[in-house]
């Protein structure tokens, strides 16, 4: 993997945590909330690791369908990608 791919996904992830943080402080506070559509294009684009770990650790959206499912989907599109690129490295 290269080190710019590397980078992106440590970057994209750390931008959809905070983009999870700060919705679930918008729903605490009654305020505006981010579109679940755009949380999950973040997760689509990279940042699934990083929606997971928010919706586990703020406990944010958790119940919530089908935003659960759709994230848990990505997911496994993810690691199967990974696996496939993995494998074509051997």
């Amino acid at each position: 993997m290269s080190g710019f791919f590397v980078i992106y996904l440590f970057i994209i992830n750390i931008i959809t945590y905070i983009a999870v943080a700060g919705d679930k402080r918008a729903a605490e506070l009654g305020r505006r909330r981010t579109p679940e559509r755009d949380l999950l294009t973040l997760a689509f684009i990279g940042g699934t690791a990083g929606a997971l770990v928010a919706q586990q650790m703020l406990r944010h959206k958790t119940r919530k369908e089908p935003f659960r499912s759709t994230l848990w989907t990505l997911a496994a599109l993810h690691l199967v990608l990974v696996a496939i690129a993995a494998y074509r490295l051997i």
